[in-house]
This record gives structure tokens, C-alpha cells and sequence, in this order.
């Protein structure tokens, strides 16, 4: 390809809402088009490196066993209320209806799609186990779209999902496909890292994601200094801490204008260690919503994920003043005694056993001293806490520390969730009816586009790896009006093609050698071969983009060295 005859519209000017590299230089560089809030067009160079790594992808999964489907973008409704997941998915999918009044969505996942596919066509676990995939388009109507493409609204995506007539053999398969993505993040070029994860809106009883390692992630992911463990922020856990303090007779103390962990703490001449923080929180559920109280010890901060699924809700928001006394709750002197009988509530796993607590007397300017919560019963205890850097892993005892991560995949163990719903069922040996079991894989194809530059850039621009570059070689003809450069340059490119080389020439007559410079440490090519004044003397420069490290060679040694390198 020639420069002359391609479309690449690289600019200088940064669009005003672009905070990410990712999203100024793929924009800059000409690789996409925003059309409107989150969503954008891939342009020639874009559409190269997006086809790339969706091959990557395709091959690994049909060497895994796979088959690959396409399902419909545009779904009926009357699949999502099936699962029940019309209720729970929100305003993130798009709904509508034709001229017919029918009700149709937007595809932000095809659990539904796939299982209405599968659906008495698998009637036997002899034809089990199944693994269907599609990469395809998905749209989510976020609400506020921003960086690019690693948050738009509509993308390309790998889903597929399996069908297995034992949980042994689910496992089996989310190895499998743990191992699987773990060879298509390393064929990208990628630093990634393997996390647990919470299963959020998709469900199931297990879930791993897929980071690429960035400082510019949104996602905090925890990992450990001596071991591989590692789990994004809304999962990990944490060796449990444990306190040994001096135990007294319960006893309630005034503690007046003292609402805080620090004011208590202080008061009371006591560590925040040994004090229970309330959390009060609006619970939204399928079903209308409720206060929920939250009991995690002082010195620890709430997970808010955790605390969702503790209770099963949708999500939780703030509750007010005058709802959280409608509740016949105190704020600021919440505690565990003298709690309204009807109040939900769940505590923090590491509080189990725990004695000598100070705890809200549930009345205003009193607290509890010397609290035993062995004298709790039915009390509902679940992990609610927010792992901290310099807590200890609870693999190996090792330290536990953040960095930032993109998620660009996530494979989970769904089970029975959506074939139960949606009345999917097989005979098993017994010839005894059941319901699938299931699994769910994703990769975001076209985020990985921005991950693989978020990870792979310096001030000048995009820096491809070399399996996900739209071209491998940018010839630089400093000045195309020369005939010798102009020969020379023909000449290396045609020999580069012939080595089966992806070579791009840029042989552009009106552009000056410092933006055609520019246009390729912008681009990110990998090498650049500049022709230019010692032409005449066959010499040419090798440009390396990672390094902008300059050699001279022979141009008859270009082929050989070029082949050298990208192997």
C-alpha cells in the first residue's frame, strides 16, 4: 500500500474530550471517526488493526473447539423476559419497537439469543458438551460514554457460551478457556494479569476477568508480591485480621457528639481496630426497596459490590436523613444492640467472634463498650470489606498491593441461571430431565484496539505491537521529487511485499520529510526505513518506533534485517 492512495487523515489537534492516550492518538493518527457519543467508525488503518486481533481471537477459539455463530443485533424482548434479565439489565439496554408495536433490543449480550438457539435442538447429553461463539456488535446505552473506545456505547465483541450436562465438565471448559485467553493476550503482545471477579449483571457462581495492565485502567485490580494471586478490587480478599482485646462487662457509655469511627475512637481511648462502623444504605431490589445497615470493623472500608450481592440487590444508593429515622435507625449511633427487630442488616465475616467492641447504642450520643457478638443469634455473616494495599494474601501471606488494570475479558461459570429460566433442558444417563449447565466467555475486540496503545505509547503517538501494526515497515522517501529516492524507495518496497513484509511507502511528493517524520512516530508503525540524502550510495536508515534508535545499513541488507527483527 502507498501512502498516496490510502486514506489516513492524521491531525495535530486533540479532541476536546479525549483524557486517554488511546483515544487522542487513534483519533490523531486517522485509525477512528467518532459519529456521535460513544460511538465511532473505524477507518481504513483502524479497521487492518481491529481485523487483526479478531483473527487472533477467531483462531484461538476454533482451536479450542468452538463454532462460531452470528446472532442477531437486534433481539425480541419477550427473550429477556424470559431470563427475567428485562428487570435487572436497566437503562444500560436499549429498547424499542418496530411499526407492529413489538418490542425488541439492542444486543448487550446474547445469553438469551443463544440459549433460544440451543433450545430443543440439544436434547441429549450424548451431543454435550457445546461451544457456541459470535464476534459481533454489541450496544450499550451508558450513560456517560467517555474514552473512546474503551467506554463507548456501541463495540465489537467476543461472546460465547457453552453447554455441559455436569458442573465437572463447566470447569473443565472455563479452564479451558482460561488457558485460551491466556494465549490470545499473549499473541497481542500484551501484559495482562488473571483476576477473580464478581460476576455482576451476567451472574453465575464464578468468575475470572482478564486485565491489561495500564495506569490509565479504570479498574483497581489486587495483587500479591510472592504469589500469582491477584482479583480486582470488588473481590479480593484478604488473609482475615485478627484482634485480641481485653474483655469487661457490657456497658453503655455516653459518647456525646461523637458520630464518626475517629471521634469515637478517640473518646474512648480506644483503636479504630476495636470499633464496628455502620454503613446505612437504600437497598434496590426487583421488587421495591429497603434500608440495609452494613456492620464492617472501623478500620475497614465498605465494597460496595460485596455488599450488593451480600443481599442480592440491584444496587444501593444513599439513604436520607428522614429515611433512615423512618427506619427507626440513629445515624452516626448505629449499632448492633437494641437494633430494630425488623432491620436488615449483615456483618462483616472478620467480626465473627469477635468481643470487646464498641459499638452505636442506637440512641442518640451513646455507644456500647465491651460488646461480644458471640451473643448474636441467626445473624447473617458475609465478606464486605475492601481489601487495603499491605494487607496479607490469603494464598501464601504474602504483601497485597493495587495497580490498574483494563478489563478486556471475562469468563464465567454460569450454571443453570439461564437455561432453567428459559425452561432449556437435556436427558441425562438416567434419562431424567435437567436443565443445562452453563458458561459464558467475552473478549472486547474492539477495546483491546485502545488497550493495546493505552499499554503502548509515548508523547509522540502509538506504539503497535507487532501482531496488532496495520503495517509492519513505513518506507520514508524524504523527498519523493528526487528520482534516486523515489527508485530506491519503489525498489524496497516491492522487495519488503515480495518477503511477504506488510510494508506501507510513503511516497507522498507534496508532504515535507519532518511530517511524513511525524505522521509515522504518530501512526506507530514498528520500523521505518528512511531514504533519503545517502541514496546514491544504496544507504538507508532503519528507524526502530519502540526506541526511535536510528542505524544505517545497506539497502540491499534491509529484507534480511527487517525479517530478522519482526521474527
Amino acid at each position: 500500500m502507498k501512502f498516496s492512495r490510502f486514506f489516513i487523515p492524521t491531525t495535530k489537534e486533540t479532541p476536546n474530550d479525549a483524557s486517554l492516550p488511546s483515544h487522542q492518538f487513534l483519533v490523531r493518527a486517522g485509525f477512528v471517526s467518532q459519529t456521535g457519543a460513544g460511538i465511532y467508525d473505524f477507518m481504513p488503518l483502524g479497521k487492518i488493526v481491529l481485523d487483526k486481533i479478531r483473527k487472533i481471537v477467531k483462531d484461538e477459539m476454533d482451536n479450542a473447539g468452538a463454532c462460531e455463530v452470528q446472532f442477531g443485533f437486534v433481539t425480541p424482548l419477550s427473550l429477556w423476559e424470559e431470563s427475567g434479565r428485562d428487570l435487572t439489565m436497566g437503562s444500560e439496554m436499549l429498547r424499542f419497537k418496530d411499526r407492529k408495536g413489538t418490542n425488541f433490543v439492542l444486543s448487550p449480550t446474547n445469553e438469551e439469543s443463544v440459549v433460544n438457539m440451543v433450545k430443543n435442538r440439544i436434547t441429549s447429553y450424548k451431543d454435550l458438551p457445546l461451544h457456541l461463539y459470535q464476534i459481533n456488535t454489541k450496544f450499550r446505552d451508558e450513560a456517560r460514554p467517555r474514552f473512546g473506545l474503551m467506554r463507548g456505547r456501541e463495540f465489537l465483541m467476543k461472546d460465547g457460551y457453552s453447554f455441559h450436562s455436569s458442573e465437572e465438565d463447566l470447569v473443565r471448559e472455563f479452564n479451558l478457556m482460561e488457558e485460551t485467553y491466556k494465549k490470545i493476550y499473549t499473541k497481542l503482545g500484551l501484559d495482562f494479569r488473571v483476576v477473580e471477579a464478581d460476576s455482576g449483571a451476567i451472574g453465575g457462581s464464578g468468575s475470572k476477568e482478564f486485565h491489561v495492565i495500564a495506569s490509565s485502567g479504570e479498574d483497581t485490580i489486587v495483587v500479591c508480591d510472592k504469589c500469582s494471586y491477584a482479583a480486582n478490587i470488588e473481590a479480593a480478599k484478604r488473609s482475615a485480621k485478627k484482634y485480641d482485646f481485653s474483655n469487661g462487662a457490657l456497658e453503655k457509655v455516653e459518647t456525646p457528639n461523637c458520630q464518626t469511627i475517629e471521634e469515637v475512637a478517640t473518646f474512648l481511648n480506644v483503636e479504630k481496630e476495636q470499633t464496628i462502623k455502620a454503613v446505612i444504605k437504600k437497598a434496590i431490589f426487583k421488587e421495591g426497596s429497603k434500608i440495609v445497615v452494613f456492620f464492617v470493623r472501623g478500620s475497614d472500608e465498605l465494597e460496595e459490590t460485596k455488599a450488593v450481592n451480600s443481599i442480592d440487590a440491584l444496587e444501593l444508593i444513599d439513604a436520607t436523613i428522614d429515611e433512615i429515622k423512618d427506619a427507626g435507625l440513629c445515624a452516626g449511633y448505629c449499632g448492633l444492640v437494641n437494633l430494630a427487630k425488623d432491620t436488615l442488616f449483615v456483618i462483616d465475616c472478620e467480626l465473627e467472634n469477635a468481643n470487646s467492641m464498641v459499638c452505636g447504642a442506637n440512641e442518640e450520643n451513646f455507644h456500647y463498650k465491651n460488646f461480644d457478638l458471640n451473643s448474636l443469634e441467626n445473624v447473617v455473616y458475609k465478606d464486605l470489606i475492601a481489601v487495603k494495599e499491605g494487607d496479607s494474601c490469603s494464598c501464601c501471606g504474602g504483601k497485597l498491593s493495587y495497580t490498574k488494570g483494563i478489563e478486556a475479558g471475562h469468563i464465567f461459570q454460569l450454571g443453570d441461571k439461564y437455561s432453567k429460566a428459559m425452561n432449556a433442558n437435556f436427558l441425562d444417563e438416567q434419562g431424567k430431565t435437567k436443565p443445562f449447565i452453563m458458561g459464558c466467555y467475552g473478549i472486547g475486540v474492539s477495546r483491546l484496539v485502545a488497550a493495546v496503545i493505552e499499554q503502548n505509547h509515548d508523547e509522540k503517538g502509538c506504539i503497535w505491537t507487532k501482531e496488532t501494526a496495520p503495517f509492519m515497515v513505513d518506507i520514508i522517501v524524504s523527498n519523493s521529487k528526487k528520482e534516486e529516492e523515489a527508485f530506491l524507495g519503489e525498489k524496497l518496497y516491492k522487495e519488503l511485499k515480495d518477503a511477504n513484509v506488510e510494508t506501507i511507502l510513503d511516497d507522498r511528493i507534496n508532504a515535507r520529510f519532518g511530517f511524513k517524520m511525524g505522521d509515522f512516530e504518530l501512526i506507530g508503525f514498528p520500523y521505518a526505513i528512511i531514504v533519503g540524502k545517502r541514496a546514491s550510495e544504496n544507504i538507508v536508515e532503519l528507524v526502530d518506533r519502540k526506541t526511535l534508535e536510528k542505524l544505517e545499513i545497506s539497502a540491499n541488507e534491509v529484507v534480511s534485517k527487517i525479517l530478522e527483527l519482526i521474527k
